[in-house]
């Protein structure tokens, strides 16, 4: 079993590395944004998964900057939203990201899912390569795509390699975030990417509260005295995930940072396993390449 602290990081594919705890700030209020993240920084999170249609990019950037602790060390996330899926709106979005962040470079621009059909999804990859190149992104990934989407740009990158000329230079995916917890395992994706060296991101890993209750998770939670949240983001690093777990409440912000001092053994990862596909939030994964 690897030994995990809140310290722990990850390789990409693009060279960088990525804290294994990140903090989420989806709802999170733009004038709330920069309270929440000088908490979770506080607590040891180094890593905040923010997003252009989060509206709250600029609450981030504050929270980074009035923080005092190094740029290197704080690892910042932001998503092209559907409304940037073109070449040109998504050069556009990058610039809006920088500008809105007041931050030198993003350390990782997913595209936020893969709604807008095939040649926008291709657009945008271009333009996430191209910024890459000129040194305003650092690593580049996806949220949301299903096995059809992977597959689906890993040609188009090795098309993009031969337009452009030569290896690398279509880019390599990084990351890619998704809905994932006991009940929505995505097991077909996580695969997907594990083989290809590709982070998976976990969002709403605590699944909103929605299985607190559960007899399997109540019963994890009494035998490692820990919270059900604590078990659930346990269990997402324990499967070689990369959490997101979100709060604007300084005492939860901290909980989920807590889960350090125990580990969950085979048996009780197996009681986690339920043949269930119940995602909570939006699901674009099931939509079809043209969408």
């Amino acid at each position: 079993m690897a030994t995990y602290s809140i310290n722990s990081a990850f390789k990409l594919n693009s060279g960088y590395e990525i804290p294994l705890l990140g903090f989420g700030v989806y709802q999170t209020p733009l004038e709330e944004t920069e309270r929440c993240c000088l908490e979770a920084f506080n607590a040891g999170y180094r890593h905040v998964d923010s997003a252009a249609a989060y509206r709250n990019e600029a609450g981030c950037g504050d929270a980074i900057r009035a923080s005092k602790l190094p740029r290197s060390e704080i690892y910042f996330t932001s998503k092209i939203p559907r409304s940037g899926m073109g070449y040109d709106a998504a050069k556009a979005q990058i610039e809006t990201s920088l500008k809105t962040s007041g931050l030198d470079y993003i350390d990782l621009m997913l595209i936020h899912s893969p709604y807008g059909g095939s040649d926008a999804r291709k657009e945008v990859w271009k333009a996430l390569v191209e910024a890459v190149e000129e040194g305003k992104i650092r690593s580049i990934g996806i949220s949301n795509y299903g096995v059809h989407h992977l597959d689906e740009l890993e040609k188009y990158i090795a098309e993009l390699e031969v337009e452009r000329g030569g290896k690398g230079k279509g880019g390599v995916i990084s990351v890619g975030q998704y809905e994932i917890h006991p009940w929505c395992p995505r097991n077909d994706i996580a695969e997907w990417l594990a083989k290809r060296n590709i982070a998976v991101e976990a969002y709403s890993p605590v699944v909103r509260g929605k299985r607190f209750g559960d007899k399997t998770l109540v019963s994890l939670a009494e035998k490692h005295s820990k919270t059900e949240a604590q078990i659930l983001l346990r269990w997402s690093l324990q499967k070689g995930y990369v959490p997101l777990p979100k709060s604007v409440t300084p005492s939860r912000i901290k909980e989920n940072a807590a889960i350090y001092d125990f580990e969950l053994t085979k048996e009780d990862m197996d009681k986690l396993e339920f043949d269930e596909y119940a995602p909570v939030c939006w699901d674009p994964v099931q939509s079809g390449l043209d969408n």
